[in-house]
């Protein structure tokens, strides 16, 4: 149980880890680190800088380092040195190292057997910077016994050093599949319900790339740990480790890229470029502290607000970046042939970022509009959420973010319902069937705006009778709001209200008639043939069924008048 809830806090740490920027205080930590080292130099890198020197090593793993002497580089030295352990750790014969105090300086040297003591090397004043050459050559002496012990016993006994490796890879190999088995199994099942998305009923696709990745670097860490662990245990691919660490040092260490006079590594190029990085995340969180903590309680208003925290930001920016590159010795003055590139880059492929950029500082100091600003560009319309060098950010009624570039305020119509003052007015057009007394209409509509908190007393409503429409009385209701952003919602309200007044007061809203006239004649139609046929066809057959019944209507009269004849026959004789 214990275990399930500090996975879950772990979970939870690593999801808002983001959210609460942790990571821009590590930042901070690490500029002020760099700084402090930059300013002020220990006595070692200073010694490291001012003197060569060189390691000596054993089997791969380093003992001490070597400085130059009267006769001899450090380089020579140590080559020399290390010739000669190899060949005691190659051989069975136990060897003990003593320390030879009868001259001027302790040499040490290396007693095989009952052979005459081999010669190692001297140690001078310059080998022992922090100590004295006695005490130097002590500490080297222990040093040197136990690498030599530790070489010979590993040549000796070849069989438990490959146990030992084999045990570490199947150990290695068992972690791999619980790390899987525990991704596939139990990760997701032991996720507290806060991570999931209520929408979806999983959990996001951020987290879920997030523990993948991790998943992953920790499979990674595992076998790069185990296959360097292996290695390390045998002295003939620990040797083959060192030289390719060595050389990656060396190389990553290497002043090459030139830069204002001087040359610097890759290592120095890294740094830098971190610190620069961890300044612009101490910018940006002291430009959230001034908006957040600072400003705030100023009295200012949004859009001064955020001016102050943009200028703040880039100021900040602007002298670190200096101050950093001074520390650095970098000189400012080779910065003149870069911004020439860029004058050049600007005219040539910049000219929109520069338009922009400009635009941006214009907008910034001008303040045309401000953040919080109800604006309409285009066929957009929002609020000014925040205005950066490059664009600005609107968000319109529908919660849309629109990223509009910051030109086009400048070079296109822009409507801004807050500029100066946020009072703004609304039209609500209004039409009545004729007969309709404007009197009461005009009373309808102002009692309609009268009760309605988000119309303003001051400049009152007013109503205008416009024209005599096709199929109305046509007016006009004039009202003045102080929020333009809830312009579509204000003016929603005020219809409902007004068709509720109108109905209750039996005013009737009419809708458009038309009167169609049709005149005698013929009316030219263009018909296809076969409606043609068919309508031939059906005439001709309505002509026969006619004819067919006004045949059988004369027979029946004459059938019935002589039936008539038939039962009067002495109506003649009278």
């Amino acid at each position: 149980m214990i275990i399930n809830r500090l996975f879950a806090w772990g979970v939870l740490a690593i999801r808002d880890f983001s959210d609460r920027r942790w990571w821009r205080w590590c930042c901070l930590a690490l500029i002020t680190a760099s700084l402090i080292l930059l300013s002020h130099p220990s006595r070692d890198v200073v010694v490291a800088q001012t003197l060569e020197s060189e390691t000596v090593e054993v089997d791969g793993i380093p003992l001490f380092e070597l400085s130059s002497s009267k006769e001899f580089p450090a380089e020579d030295r140590a080559r020399t040195v290390n010739q000669s352990l190899q060949t005691l750790v190659n051989t069975s014969t136990k060897a003990e190292v003593i320390v030879d105090f009868s001259k001027d300086l302790p040499v040490l040297k290396v007693e095989v057997g009952a052979k005459q003591p081999l010669y190692l090397l001297t140690v001078n004043s310059q080998d022992a910077e922090l100590s004295s050459p006695e005490v130097t050559a002590r500490t080297w002496q222990k040093k040197l016994q136990r690498a030599i012990n530790r070489g010979q016993d590993e040549r000796a006994n070849p069989g438990r050093l490959v146990a030992i490796g084999a045990l570490c890879l199947l150990l290695a190999l068992i972690a791999h599949w619980g790390i899987g088995w525990f991704w596939r199994q139990k990760l997701f099942k032991l996720l507290p319900r806060a991570t999931v998305d209520p929408t979806t009923g999983e959990q996001p696709q951020s987290l879920r790339f997030l523990l993948k990745a991790i998943f992953y670097c920790l499979r990674i860490v595992l076998w790069v740990g185990t296959i360097g662990f292996v290695c390390g245990l045998f002295p003939w691919t620990r040797n083959g480790i060192y030289l390719i660490i060595n050389t990656l040092i060396q190389t990553f260490s290497t002043p090459f890229i030139p830069a204002g006079g001087k040359s610097y590594s890759v290592v120095d190029v890294a740094l830098l470029l971190l610190l620069l990085a961890g300044l612009m995340n101490l910018t940006k969180t002291v430009q959230h502290l001034l908006r957040s903590r600072v400003l705030g309680a100023t009295g200012l208003n949004r859009g001064a607000q955020e001016a102050v925290a943009f200028v703040a930001n880039y100021v900040l920016l602007f002298i670190g970046a200096m101050v950093l590159f001074q520390l650095w010795g970098f000189d400012l003055s080779s910065l003149a042939v870069f911004a020439s590139v860029l004058g050049v880059g600007i005219g040539l492929g910049l000219q929109g970022f520069a338009k922009n950029f400009i635009s941006g500082m214009v907008l910034i100091f001008e303040q045309p509009i401000k953040v919080g600003d109800f604006v309409k560009v285009g066929d957009y319309q929002g609020t000014v959420e925040r205005i950066n060098v490059r664009s600005t950010e609107i968000r319109t009624l529908d919660q849309v973010s629109i990223i509009v570039p910051n030109s086009e305020f400048l070079e296109s119509e822009v409507v801004n319902w807050d500029h100066g003052s946020s009072v703004s007015r609304l039209q609500i057009p209004v039409g009545v069937a004729y007969g309709t007394n404007p009197k009461k209409v005009r009373e309808a509509l102002m009692d309609a705006v009268a009760e309605y908190s988000s119309v303003r007393k001051d400049p009152p409503p007013r109503v205008f009778f416009t024209e005599f429409g096709d199929n109305s009385l046509n007016f006009l209701l004039l009202v003045w709001i102080d929020e333009p952003e809830k312009q579509f919602a204000i003016k929603s309200d005020l219809n409902f209200r007004i068709e509720t007044i109108l109905r209750h007061r039996e005013i009737e809203i009419p809708f458009p008639q038309r009167d169609l006239h049709v005149r005698s004649g013929k009316l030219p139609l263009d018909l296809p043939e076969e409606l043609v046929t068919s309508f031939t066809l059906l005439s001709q057959n309505l002509n026969v069924w006619l004819q067919q019944q006004s045949l059988k209507e004369n027979a029946s009269d004459t059938h019935a008048a002589a039936n008539t004849k038939s039962a009067h026959p002495d109506d003649k004789k009278i």
